[in-house]
């Protein structure tokens, strides 16, 4: 039978784009390991619409492939299966790699041996592509600093000077003007899941839409991953009194963008299947530095003020926002709620459900 396939189906953002894609007319078959990182149990998620048909599997394994193909032909396809832990990834790279590259090449593996060509492919790619992306030095000239030196972060070089030890500006994320250039292994396994499903689809005539992700962040995400949502960990500390801690000097810059927008940009580009490839970044488009998100949620949670550590850790970038241009300009979808708003929604749902 004809389906909506979701890899990763189970997850946080698998379970918010399911229940927006039911009004398509097929379907919805969800994969997912249930990784007891992210699912405290191997129940079916409270948030997965009862509608979805999961499947509990590995995208690594052949015969997860062999199950799910057996019954279901894919016409649209949205992979987001993924080792997500970008420091985790620096100390369990054969994990990231094993998962991200080879659980995409399992799965087209699978589709190539059945003759089944997918009208649409939409890949859920990640900022961590651009790693420490485009700067600009003071003379308007745009570099690519790199990675951030370890012996410059123990000293408490936070940012990047040029050669005259000027500041340098960091420059928003753009999709097809602002190189990739990984400073993480995770970062590394996402760009080599976009190269690889290009060069597929390409040779299939299949269109293929690739989303890069900011920081996605919303009820549902799994409350005591410690690898990934900084905003239920921020909330874990301050629900219990305790000052945040706060790594590098707290100007950090993200781009949080909320679960529902995130579903809404998935949808959209679903709607208008492009012709041949689609490269966009998903976000606000609004920086908001970890030290601010901690004081929204420190003041939220009438907890004290965050401190600033002057910690690190390695593979962390100083920068990523997204330009939103392009997104509202080919597919209508603007960033609709506000990171405080956002926030508060978080701590309510981690209150209500007992996480904090």
């Amino acid at each position: 039978m004809d389906c909506i396939l979701i890899t990763g189906g189970a997850g946080f953002i698998g379970c918010k784009l399911s229940s927006l894609l039911e009004d398509f007319g097929l379907p919805i078959v969800a994969i997912d390991s249930m990784h007891p990182q992210v699912h405290s149990s191997s129940d079916r998620p409270e948030l997965m619409p009862n509608s979805v048909i999961l499947h509990v599997g590995d995208v690594c394994d052949c015969r997860t492939w062999d199950a799910v193909l057996n019954d279901w032909k894919p016409r649209i396809l949205i992979h987001l299966a993924a080792e997500t832990g970008t420091g985790q990834s620096l100390t369990e790279a054969s994990l990231h790699a094993q998962t991200n590259v080879v659980g995409t090449t399992r799965m087209l593996d699978a589709l190539s041996s059945r003759g089944v060509l997918p009208d649409h492919i939409l890949l859920s790619s990640s900022r961590a592509v651009y790693g420490e992306g485009a700067w600009r030095k003071k003379s308007g000239e745009i570099c690519y600093p790199g990675i951030r030196k370890a012996s410059d972060l123990k000293s408490g070089i936070w940012s990047f000077t040029d050669e005259q030890g000027e500041e340098l500006t960091p420059l928003s994320h753009r999709a097809g003007h602002t190189n990739p250039n990984p400073t993480s292994v995770y970062g590394s396994t996402k760009l080599a899941q976009e190269n690889i499903l290009s060069a597929w689809c390409a040779a299939m005539n299949i269109p293929l839409s690739i989303l890069r992700f900011q920081n996605v962040y919303g009820p549902g995400q799994a409350p005591f991953n410690v690898y990934t949502g900084i905003i239920n960990i921020f909330f874990r500390v301050a629900r219990g009194g305790a000052p945040i801690d706060i790594y590098e000097d707290g100007n950090i810059g993200r781009d949080f963008v909320f679960i529902d927008d995130v579903a809404r940009a998935c949808k959209a580009a679903l709607q208008s299947v492009p012709n041949g490839s689609r490269l966009l970044d998903v976000g606000s488009g609004t920086v908001t530095t970890v030290l601010e998100a901690a004081k929204a949620i420190a003041k939220i949670s009438s907890s004290p003020a965050p401190e600033v550590s002057g910690k690190f850790r390695p593979g962390d970038v100083r920068w990523a926002v997204a330009e939103a241009g392009d997104l509202k300009q080919q597919l209508g979808v603007v960033a609709k709620v506000p990171f405080v708003e956002g926030v508060t929604h978080v701590g309510e749902w981690l209150i209500r459900k007992g996480y904090v």
